[in-house]
């Protein structure tokens, strides 16, 4: 929304420009002055007036004007109002050029209104102009210069002002942009004086130099010489005759001149003296020059007196000297071929073509002379500048001499030293360095004087031969520099050798650059050794081609990945360095940089990881470990060894020998088992008698003079008991048919134990018939021992027994069948078995609580027996005994807890025994 102070304002100015259209067209006030120009730094007042009209139109005075420079407003403290239509502003340091000030009124109260402006100029009045200098050019008009002095910063005029003495000529006023120098429009009369000066002025001031009064022709610029030309003379080469054609002032006035010459290939002039050329002459003599050089001259001239100006130099002219004898002998040196130890040797002479300034003409040949220590001198005449001679190894002197149209040089000697010769004798403190360029070589002289130095340089590189070039300098030198085409950033190897009268000295060696730069390529680096906490890093020295300077130092710079970089400088000659303070198993990157006294380069970057253990670090956790568990081990043998009863109780338990068994004893004939020899032979199949099995029925129960018998049993009992054994049961187990007894199978399976485990094996006896020798048969069987042969402690009482029977019964079994295992062949099954042999070695085992029983081989019934020593089974009185047990059996002595158990039968007619 418009609010009202804009409609006023709006209001406001649609009236003033109603008003600007008639009767307020005029300006409203004026300052004073109207242009003005100021000095800078000086103090500058302006007054504004305004007019009656402007002041009754827009109800001002001068308490309403306001100053602005350059749409500055001007501080109030610079006004001064002086009464009620004048204002006034003072500035007491002008310091800007120009100025834009305006006087300004406030219509309404508020709104800005320019009454009126102007432009100070500032700038400052001109100087006195110096050095006012006029030239009169030979047939020109006379020019003027002078120094017009500081800048004004204002439009500032020059006047040249002349006159004679009785006559004024016109003014001579400088152009835009030229306010230096001025010529006038008329040509000056020589011999005459003439006045001149100059005029400054603008608007701040007006200045006037110092008036100069000369004669024209002092000033006068003569036109350079011309036609110059030269010419040589035959009778003398050093020197060339000028010719020229002088000026048309030389008619008037006398001259003198200056002539110059240099080489054609130098950049420096020399010059004539100048009492030599100081009348006026067309031709002039150049003389100490040097033969067959070209050279080249100019030439200017000035006012005999030397006042005046020169003239410019002329036109440039060259000439060549004529033809002298060589002044100098050519540099000469020698080569000598590899060669064998004995016999002749290839030497190859050689030597510099002169340069020009020395050869003083052409060279047309060299004449070389070698004299041999026990030879005649030989002459050889060489348009080339090196000869090859085959020499044998005594000492030679050669001397060398060039040729040209006028004479021959001095001879250039060396002396070719014999092949035992021992160079010695060389300089010292030899070194080289760049500067200007070039590069220098400086040594200090052996102690015995040189005739002469021999330097040879070559750019060494791995990529090809040191090919040296070479220069010759006098035996007084100390100091020089090669003249050779040298190449920037290239190695060269500096020889410098001695020449003495007897042969060479020996060789002094330096290096140099002359411009080193940085290497083209980095050191590549690699791991030699790498621990857990070190690395010992190593890297081949760059190749002198990629050096491009003198190696000074090494950088690595290594870090981790999440790591910052540390950089350790290395000394130049090392070849490997060692990194400490690592971490362990951590990777680290590592590149290497090698600095000359130009800068560095980087080499390729290189990774290497630390290893997790320090070297000898898993030796020192082994080998503790390795003792301790040797020490333990044997610590363990030895306790096993102490408590080996104990071990062995344990782990192994006795097994009692089938072999010491008192089964051997159950039969009252068998001899003692202990005229047994294992040496004796075995019996065959055939001679073992047949084993019957007796049954005995659980509810059989014996008589009471049966039990009496029983305890016959009790005494051999206790003392067979630890000499039975738990090996194999009888062999007839094999089938896998169940046992069958008389009864039905239930009771069967309830009179079910364990088997025997040994059967005695009686040969070729039968009842009273004793064999000549008892041998046991081990069973097959891998069931292990009963617990009544194991522990016979550990075995219950039976009912009524007193404990003497055992708990679990055995059985024997009658083996009396046909054989159906893998062993027997079809004829043995068929075959019958005679009831005399009896086989103990078919019995097996059965497991107790099984659910079969063994299966008769004979009569199928089963026969229980308690175990009664031999020697009280067939005693007198126990006949009725055994025949009892045999019929009625013992199933009553099983229903009163009694253990079932085998005992050891004997063949007998119509039944079975205990053997």
């Amino acid at each position: 929304m418009l609010t009202l102070q804009t409609w006023t304002v709006r209001a406001l100015f649609i009236f003033l420009a109603t008003e600007s259209l008639g009767e307020l067209l005029d300006p409203c006030g004026y300052i004073y002055p109207e242009s003005p120009v100021v000095q800078l730094g000086s103090n500058f007042t302006a007054v504004c007036v305004l007019t009656d009209k402007c002041i009754d139109h827009f109800h001002v005075n001068a308490d309403d004007i306001f100053w602005k420079t350059n749409h500055a407003i001007v501080p109030q403290e610079q006004y001064t109002v002086i009464n009620r239509t004048t204002s006034s502003v003072t500035f007491t340091d002008m310091s800007l050029l120009n100025v834009q000030l305006t006087c300004n009124i406030r219509t309404y109260g508020q709104i800005a209104q320019n009454v009126y402006g102007i432009t100070v100029i500032s700038g400052l009045p001109p100087e006195k102009p110096k050095g006012l200098s006029c030239i009169v050019n030979e047939g020109k008009k006379m020019t003027c210069h002078w120094d017009p002095g500081r800048e004004t910063y204002l439009e500032t005029n020059f006047t040249l002002k002349s006159e004679w003495a009785t006559e004024k000529f016109a003014d001579c006023k400088t152009k835009r942009g030229m306010p230096t120098s001025c010529t006038v429009d008329y040509s000056p009369v020589y011999f005459v004086n003439i006045e001149v000066w100059v005029e400054a002025e603008n608007a701040l001031g007006k200045a006037t130099s110092d008036h100069s009064n000369f004669d024209p022709v002092d000033k006068v610029k003569p036109n350079p010489p011309h036609n110059l030309s030269i010419t040589n003379s035959e009778e003398l080469s050093s020197i060339l005759k000028l010719t020229w054609i002088n000026p048309r002032v030389k008619d008037i006035i006398g001259l003198k001149y200056d002539i110059q010459y240099r080489t054609k290939d130098a950049s420096t002039w020399s010059q004539i003296p100048p009492e030599d050329t100081a009348s006026t002459r067309s031709s002039f003599t150049v003389q100490d020059l040097r033969p067959f050089t070209e050279y080249v001259f100019r030439i200017r001239c000035v006012k005999e007196d030397g006042r005046g100006f020169w003239s410019n130099w002329s036109e440039e002219a060259s000439g060549v000297t004529y033809e002298d004898r060589p002044s100098r002998a050519p540099s000469f040196w020698y080569k000598i071929e590899p060669s064998p130890p004995h016999g002749n040797r290839s030497v190859q002479l050689i030597w510099k073509t002169l340069p020009p300034f020395e050869a003083n003409g052409k060279i047309l040949d060299y004449e070389v002379t070698l004299t041999g220590w026990k030879s005649q001198p030989q002459n050889y005449t060489v348009h080339d500048t090196n000869l090859t001679v085959t020499l044998t190894g005594d000492r030679y002197k050669a001397t060398l001499t060039a040729r040209n149209l006028v004479g021959r040089s001095d001879a250039a000697a060396v002396t070719i030293p014999a092949r035992n010769f021992t160079a010695t004798r060389p300089v010292r403190d030899l070194k080289a360095f760049p500067k200007d360029n070039v590069l220098w070589v400086e040594w200090t002289a052996p102690d015995t004087p040189a005739n002469k130095y021999i330097l040879q340089w070559c750019v060494l590189s791995e990529k090809a031969p040191c090919v040296p070039d070479w220069q010759q300098e006098d035996g007084t030198t100390r100091r020089t520099y090669l003249r050779g085409n040298l190449e920037e950033s290239k190695c060269y190897l500096i020889t410098v050798t001695p020449a003495y009268e007897d042969g060479p000295g020996g060789l002094a060696s330096t290096q140099a650059y002359l411009k080193q730069a940085r290497p083209s390529k980095g050191p590549t680096v690699r791991t030699k050794k790498v621990g857990k906490n070190e690395a010992v890093l190593e890297w081949d020295r760059l190749p002198v081609d990629v050096q491009n300077g003198f190696i000074r130092n090494y950088t690595i710079i290594y870090k981790t990945n999440i790591g910052n970089e540390t950089v350790v400088n290395v000394d130049s000659t090392h070849t490997e360095y060692t990194l400490s303070s690592l971490s362990s198993d951590t990777l680290y990157m590592v590149r290497m940089a090698a600095y000359t006294d130009e800068g560095g380069q980087d080499g390729p970057e290189f990774t290497f990881t630390t290893q997790k253990f320090a070297q000898g670090e898993i030796e020192a956790i082994v080998v503790p470990v390795c003792l301790a568990f040797l020490l333990v081990t044997l610590l363990g043998v030895l306790f096993c060894f102490n408590k080996r009863d104990l071990i062995k109780k344990h782990i192994w338990p006795n097994v009692p020998d089938p072999s010491k068994s008192h089964i051997a004893q159950w039969s009252p004939h068998t001899p003692p088992r202990h005229n047994f020899s294992p040496k004796d032979q075995m019996y065959s199949d055939g001679t073992f008698t047949d084993v019957s099995v007796v049954e005995i029925e659980a509810n059989d129960k014996p008589f009471p003079e049966d039990l009496k018998s029983l305890d016959l049993f009790r005494k051999d009992k206790a003392s067979t008991e630890g000499h039975s054994s738990g090996i194999g049961g009888s062999s007839c187990m094999s089938s896998s048919r169940p046992s069958i007894s008389s009864g039905d199978e239930t009771e069967s399976a309830q009179s079910t134990a364990s088997t025997v485990q040994y059967s005695t094996v009686v040969h070729s006896g039968y009842r009273h018939q004793v064999p000549s020798v008892q041998v046991f048969s081990r069973s097959e069987s891998t069931q292990p021992l009963l617990d009544s042969e194991e522990r016979p402690e550990e075995q219950p009482l039976a009912d009524g027994l007193d404990g003497v029977l055992p708990r679990q019964p055995y059985f024997q079994q009658n083996c009396s069948h046909h054989k159906t295992g893998p062993e027997s062949s079809p004829s043995e099954t068929s075959k019958p078995v005679s009831p005399v042999q009896e086989d103990d070695s078919a019995r097996h085992t059965q497991q107790p609580g099984s659910e079969r029983l063994s299966q008769a081989c004979g009569s199928g019934q089963m026969q229980m027996f308690q175990e009664v020593p031999a020697m009280d089974t067939f005693a007198p009185g126990t006949e009725g005994l055994v025949e009892r047990l045999e019929t009625v059996g013992v199933e009553a002595t099983l229903e009163e807890g009694v253990p079932k158990s085998y005992l050891p039968q004997t063949v007998r007619p119509g039944g079975y025994m205990p053997q």
